[in-house]
């Protein structure tokens, strides 16, 4: 069954779901940082299927969050290895084990932390959160607003369920 795509949706959301937004693709790109880079290693860690495996790698490569860079000549075999673009990434998936730390752990506590290596405060335990590159206070979600980009579509701001988004009034 095909999904449908966003690569074209105005949103940056959308936009990044449609390369990383099924359940394979974070747990490839978690994997590549923890710093897997063959095939057989990432299909053996995550128990994945090769069909499913050669998939994601695919759409991580074509969307240039990782590049093959070949590791044997005969036969030719590749590794899979994080991008600048990829290593963007791991923000979002801080977030996203953020999350689940708080919400979804077991009673026991979470299975996986962030070690934060301070060169002031030395190595502890660290909780991720978004904070304003410009100002650097955090971002809450009682903080913030969408508005429309330079890049949002001409054709679609007069819309009356995109002006409600953005609580837009007709006189704007």
């Amino acid at each position: 069954m095909r999904r449908t795509s966003f690569a074209t949706w105005p949103c940056g959301i959308a936009r990044t779901l449609d390369v990383i937004g099924d359940p394979w693709t974070p747990l490839v790109l978690r994997e590549a940082f923890y710093g897997l880079r063959r095939f057989e290693d990432l299909q053996a860690s995550l128990g994945i299927a090769r069909s499913t495996l050669s998939d994601r790698l695919g759409l991580l490569v074509e969307h240039g969050l990782l590049e093959r860079e070949p590791y044997a000549s005969d036969p030719v075999r590749y590794e899979y290895v994080l991008t600048p673009k990829g290593r963007d990434v791991q923000p979002v998936l801080m977030a996203l084990l953020e999350f689940g730390n708080r919400w979804l752990a077991d009673e026991d506590g979470p299975a996986v932390q962030v070690r934060h290596r301070s060169h002031r405060h030395g190595e502890h335990v660290a909780t991720p959160e978004l904070v304003c590159g410009e100002c650097h206070e955090r971002l809450g979600s009682g903080d913030v607003e969408m508005v429309m980009g330079p890049g949002f579509p001409e054709r679609l701001r007069d819309r009356p369920e995109v002006r409600r988004r953005f609580h837009l009034d007709a006189a704007s």
